[in-house]
């Protein structure tokens, strides 16, 4: 009898550990499948909304990501940027932003567009305001810019800047290059190089000059908020 209770007591114990897992990844599933919907909405609304060419914070429109709020046609209420768009009761829990970057200097060529899907933490969470990170915060989590180098000598690896900037970047975040778009994962922030992040792939931008990257950091004591990042082309 003790034998076949101490047999059971650890299949229980196997089982019930089983439960844990498997309601993590049935929330993974969900956000991921909301996810999509989120984005769709994002880039129709973006195309509804539509881009003002003549803005001037197109500084240097093909090798660089503007946010989409700085260059919208017209001013957007922030209700738009979250999800879904009925009217609900609850508090809305999914939100997004987007970067744009022109493909060429015609205004008429098609606009790359990167919309990072967020979820919010808790009611009243505060996000780093991406016009000043370090010291502001807004109520929708937005993609933040922050400087990178590379001198670590292999190129799957670059290394943030600044000391201030180092909690912003941290394991399995996603990254923008601001120059070309392109879309990077971080697999890890070294413990014993803060600076130092390993990406999924090598680095293919340019490093001779100021070289940024663009990703929604977590506020303190808070999950990280993106929980996908979406890219498409756009005639505009």
């Amino acid at each position: 009898m003790l034998i076949a209770v101490g047999i059971l007591a650890v299949g229980m114990l196997l089982v019930a550990g089983l439960f844990p897992v498997g309601i993590r990844f049935t929330q993974l599933s969900i956000e991921q499948s909301t996810a999509v919907a989120v984005a769709d909405e994002a880039f129709a609304k973006i195309k509804l909304f539509g881009l003002d060419f003549d803005s001037s914070d197109w500084d240097d429109p093909v090798t660089e990501c503007v946010d989409f709020n700085d260059v919208a046609e017209q001013d957007i209420d922030e209700s738009e940027f979250e999800y879904p768009s009925t009217d609900i009761d609850e508090p809305k829990q999914y939100c997004w932003s987007a970067l744009c970057r022109q493909t060429s200097d015609d205004p008429n060529a098609p606009v790359q567009v990167t919309v990072f899907v967020c979820r919010r933490s808790t009611a009243g969470t505060r996000y780093p305001d991406p016009e000043d990170p370090h010291n502001s915060t807004v109520s929708i989590p937005m993609p933040v810019k922050v400087e990178v180098e590379d001198n670590t000598g292999r190129p799957d690896e670059i290394k943030i800047s600044n000391a201030d900037d180092y909690s912003f970047i941290n394991d399995n975040y996603t990254i923008v290059d601001d120059e070309t778009g392109r879309i990077y994962k971080v697999l890890e922030r070294y413990a014993d190089r803060p600076d130092t992040i390993l990406l999924n792939k090598d680095w293919q931008g340019d490093f001779s000059g100021d070289v940024y990257v663009w990703m929604v950091p977590a506020p303190a004591s808070c999950r990280y908020p993106c929980i996908a990042v979406y890219q498409r082309v756009i005639i505009f």
